[in-house]
């Protein structure tokens, strides 16, 4: 919940708005200031102060504790002009609210975190436990020192500028390890511990058997992602409580799919009380992964726990990135995001540069020329498949005519992919126009490289029936010269000469140009492959210099 606090009337303003856009994630706490960001600090994991630093510095100090712990608070200014990350930046979250206030009040966000001022994450904010000398580590990074990257366990990373040697190190791994001096060591939560026990076994049996197996294997529990085991026993209280206080969820299977995992130690035992043949052993590998500690008993007798554990590899991350059609104020915030959290970016030469001054220091980037899309698509897959964090861009949205379809199709369920909407260049070119996709509209590409012109004609052709609004994408190029003529024919035998149509060129970009012409009147020797060129339907009216196409039918029968 996020506390809001405010003193005068104007804060109040700013304060109601915030509180309108963010329905049931706020709560306005009025009365006195002080004892309202008492009560806030107390009550709450975020702070908005529509006061003065000054003022707030002096209330809040009091009240801190830790800064893993305390909320993160933020002030904006009497104007509305500043959104200032004063206390939490990191562990409270307050930087990323900062930012979120200022989209929202359309303040300037201050966020004065080093690392976040350099564009760096913070190794305490990249979601992993982290130990060590976290603070000269960071430094290090701020002050261009070499840092040297030891990934024991591949886990997807946001970028980092790291080196292959150096002084000081970031050490991710799993082991049960003392960092050194000069080193921060991050745990990823890469060990799945599968858990059985009888009825009634003590929590305190099942903790000690759990934890003696991890630290006589040399792994730390800071690095267990969860707790597992049959159904039969998600009610079991020992596994329960040892879950708990382990800080990790427990996640249940049925026995059906138990006992379908080959494990090396099966028993009787448990194929009888709970119908597969093991628990521990399978419940940890049930998800892959490989086997550090088979099936061990706990020391008690009779023992009434066993565990096993299993390492399961960090799934990489495949961001597919739609750019837009090219001017930055048509990149959408979650593409932004998606930069800057990829370690590997992979794309087309121009597209990479249109978006070079977003990406984060120790990004690396993978780009190659036109022609390349499906080498480019395994490359990105290969590397997430290495377990990096990888965002593959194209322009406008990925998934029309662009890099999506060719990553999904190499793509498998080892690695998640994430689809990043982006604004197309039918849609940039229509609201450039007017609005000529106001009723139903397809795109079609006329680049016959991968589909046979029969196939684009014959879709060419049904669209012209249709009476359907047309966007060509792909119209025309040096050595394909012919196919917009003949399309557009096709459209002619449908349609009268006045249809109106519309040509962008590098719609949003610098360059952009645009013209209204006709059916009968477009030149294709004025197209080439930069261009989308719409065709309206037999609706589609210019008015006042603009490309309409009505939402239905009848305001064409009451237009005189």
């Amino acid at each position: 919940m996020i506390g809001l606090i405010s003193a005068t009337a104007a804060g109040a303003v700013a304060r109601d708005r915030l509180a309108a856009a963010w329905p049931g994630r706020t709560r306005v706490y009025e009365g006195p200031v002080p004892d309202a960001v008492r009560a806030a600090f107390a009550e709450c994991g975020q702070l908005v102060c529509f006061l003065a630093t000054g003022a707030v510095v002096r209330l809040v100090a009091p009240l801190l504790g830790d800064k893993a712990s305390d909320p993160g608070v933020v002030c904006v200014d009497e104007g509305g002009r500043f959104a200032v990350s004063l206390v939490g930046g990191h562990g409270g979250g307050a930087n990323e609210l900062a930012r979120a206030v200022g989209e929202v009040l359309g303040a300037e966000p201050v966020v004065t975190t080093a690392t976040d001022a350099a564009g760096l994450p913070g190794l305490d904010t990249l979601g992993l436990p982290v130990e060590g000398n976290v603070a000269a580590v960071s430094r290090a990074l701020l002050d261009g020192e070499a840092v040297a990257l030891r990934a024991e366990v591949a886990w997807p990373l946001p970028p980092l500028p790291v080196a292959d040697e150096g002084a000081y190190t970031i050490r991710v791994t799993d082991r049960l390890v003392e960092p050194g001096e000069r080193e921060a060591v991050l745990r990823p939560p890469a060990l799945v511990v599968g858990v059985g026990a009888s009825k009634g076994a003590p929590a305190d049996e099942v903790l000690a058997l759990v934890e003696g197996a991890l630290r006589e294997a040399g792994l730390s529990a800071a690095s267990v992602a969860e707790l597992a085991t049959v159904d039969a026993k998600a009610g079991e209280p020992g596994i329960v409580e040892a879950a708990r206080r382990l800080g990790v969820p427990l996640v249940t299977y049925s026995a059906e799919e138990l006992a379908r995992v080959d494990v090396p130690n099966p028993s009787d035992a448990p194929l009888a009380a709970v119908g597969t043949p093991s628990v521990a052993e399978a419940a940890a590998l049930v998800g892959g992964g490989e086997l550090l500690v088979p099936k061990r008993k706990s020391a008690a007798r009779p023992a009434m726990a066993t565990c096993a554990v299993v390492r399961r590899p960090g799934r990489g991350r495949l961001a597919v990135v739609g750019l837009g059609p090219g001017a930055r104020d048509l990149l959408t915030p979650r593409a932004r995001d998606e930069l800057r959290r990829a370690s590997v970016l992979v794309g087309l030469d121009q597209y990479v540069d249109q978006i070079r001054d977003l990406l984060r220091p120790g990004t690396r980037v993978l780009e190659s020329g036109l022609g390349a899309e499906e080498e480019r698509a395994r490359t990105a897959v290969a590397e997430a498949r290495r377990g990096q964090a990888v965002a593959l861009i194209g322009s406008g949205d990925a998934g029309v005519y662009a890099m999506a379809s060719p990553a999904l199709a190499e793509a498998s369920d080892d690695i998640d992919v994430v689809g990043v909407p982006g604004v197309t260049a039918a849609l940039a070119a229509g609201a450039i126009l007017g609005a000529p996709l106001g009723h139903d509209h397809v795109s079609i590409s006329l680049s016959d490289l991968h589909t046979p012109w029969e196939v684009i004609e014959r879709r060419v052709r049904a669209a012209a029936e249709a009476d359907i609004v047309v966007t060509f994408y792909n119209p025309r190029s040096r050595g394909r010269d012919w196919q917009l003529p003949k399309a557009l024919a096709i459209l002619a035998e449908h349609r009268e000469p006045a249809t109106p149509v519309g040509v962008v060129r590098n719609a949003s970009r610098a360059d952009e140009s645009s013209r209204l012409t006709t059916l009968a009147a477009l030149d294709p020797a004025t197209v080439d492959m930069m261009t989308v060129v719409t065709v309206g339907n037999t609706a589609t009216r210019e008015i006042a210099g603009r490309m309409v196409t009505p939402r239905g039918y009848r305001w064409q029968e009451e237009t005189p």
